[in-house]
């Protein structure tokens, strides 16, 4: 018994550890792994007695094309579901990551975690327009966008009944400057001075009422949409209109709740902070806008990935049992076979690498069909949601990238390896007599 018990023990400890070790393992570690293993399976010995007992296992997989069946559809499962929900952390973050760059700066009020958040005063905004590192537009005025950002509420597209929150931003001419990216794709540009407003492509799967020449009640008043622009980022999201009507429709003074700046390079940020740090007038707080957007984005993508890990292990469990009951069962057919090999000289090593090669290649076949799937039917599936610390929906599309069909097929092969390993011992451990005496 006690014999049992520790080497069910170490058994299990062995799994603890080879799966702890395949997580952090990249790409590159696995495929070495797997040439070291066929180099193996070559050489004489071990290697070809597994190689040989493998064959006959996985020749007859169409045999048990419905225990098999079970495995495979219950690990595509797993990994399409995971890496849907991974895609959607994956796709809100890369919006926001688009959203900025290390040549672009904004500055709040100090101690500000977000733009609504924070208040500058005009002579603040003046102030921080005539910092070093600035750069200049071909009229040679600084690149320098004090934007305004507020709320409304819009019918929601899907459910005209019901409002969501809208991020409306007041700008300048100088936000197209800083935003380089940024094209009409339809309509015009609002003229300063009026209630004119251009929207983000991604407002147009967001919320009811959208299209160029419609009209929108903002706050008390209404405001006439004449333009669509698209850039690739976050600002898809949000609505523009003159920064100074903003402010008087909204009754904000001439106030500003943030400033970005285009610099002359990357290089030029150090001063540009530097120089307002040490300015006694002003309270602020500076950061590339690329640092901005990602920490923006962390909690939501944390809380995303969080959410896929969870259900991808609760669906893993369910995957695991079912492995294990269709490896058992293909074991327990197999005893006579198995130990009729053992008698003849076969060892235990290559009778569970054998088995652990069957199981191992209908998992990766099943990883690589729920990530497909996913792929298929998720990658560029647009989205929306609550966006961190703002004041308004942001729409995103999810996104299927290779790093995380990788992390699919890890999870596909890991539980492959559990579902696999203690039908493997057993078919290696179990005694010879015994085993020739079951039908």
């Amino acid at each position: 018994m006690m014999k049992t018990f520790f080497s069910r023990l170490g058994l299990l400890l062995l799994t603890v550890a080879v799966l702890v070790g395949w997580v952090w393992l990249p790409w590159f570690g696995a495929l070495a792994l797997a040439l070291l293993l066929a180099l193996w399976l070559l050489l004489p010995g071990p290697g070809t007695q597994a190689r040989s007992v493998a064959a006959v296992g996985i020749a007859t997989l169409t045999q048990r094309l419905g225990a098999s069946a079970v495995i495979v559809v219950g690990i595509a499962g797993v990994v399409g579901v995971l890496v849907a929900l991974l895609a959607m952390a994956e796709g809100y973050a890369q919006t926001l990551r688009q959203s900025g760059s290390e040549d672009t700066a904004i500055v709040l009020r100090g101690a500000s975690a977000a733009e609504v958040a924070s208040v500058l005063s005009r002579e603040e905004v003046v102030q921080i327009a005539q910092a070093p590192g600035i750069a200049r537009n071909a009229k040679g005025e600084p690149m320098a966008s004090a934007e305004t950002v507020v709320a409304a509420n819009l019918p929601i597209l899907e459910a005209p009944d019901e409002d969501g929150s809208a991020q409306v931003r007041g700008v300048g001419d100088a936000a197209f400057d800083v935003r380089d990216k940024l094209k009409i794709i339809e309509g015009r540009k609002f003229t300063p001075g009026l209630r004119e407003l251009i929207i983000g492509k991604g407002t147009l799967r967001q919320f009811a009422g959208m299209q160029v020449g419609r009209t929108l009640r903002l706050g008390s008043e209404n405001w006439t949409i004449v333009g669509v622009f698209a850039s690739g980022d976050a600002m898809e999201s949000e609505l523009w209109a003159d920064a100074n009507v903003v402010n008087d429709s909204y009754k904000r003074g001439s106030g500003r709740n943030s400033v970005f700046v285009r610099l002359t390079s990357k290089d030029a940020y150090k001063d540009f902070k530097a120089a307002l740090e040490a300015n006694p007038q002003l309270k602020v707080d500076v950061s590339t806008t690329l640092d901005f957007f990602a920490k923006q984005s962390e909690q939501m993508t944390k809380l995303l990935r969080i959410i896929g890990i969870v259900v991808g292990s609760i669906m893993a469990v369910g995957a695991v049992f079912g492995a294990l009951n269709t490896m058992f069962a293909a074991v327990a057919t197999r005893a006579r076979e198995i130990a009729t090999l053992r008698a003849i000289g076969f060892r235990g090593l290559p009778v569970v690498v054998a088995v652990m090669l069957e199981t191992m290649l209908l998992a990766a076949i099943g990883g690589l069909i729920g990530g497909a799937l996913a792929w298929a039917i998720f990658n560029g599936f647009s989205a929306s949601t609550m966006a961190a610390n703002s004041v308004g929906k942001l729409s995103f599309e999810l996104r299927v990238s290779p790093q995380l069909l990788w992390e699919g097929l890890k999870w596909a092969l890991a539980i492959g390896f559990i579902g696999g390993l203690f039908p493997a011992v057993r078919a290696a451990t179990q005694p010879v007599t015994a085993a020739l005496r079951e039908l």
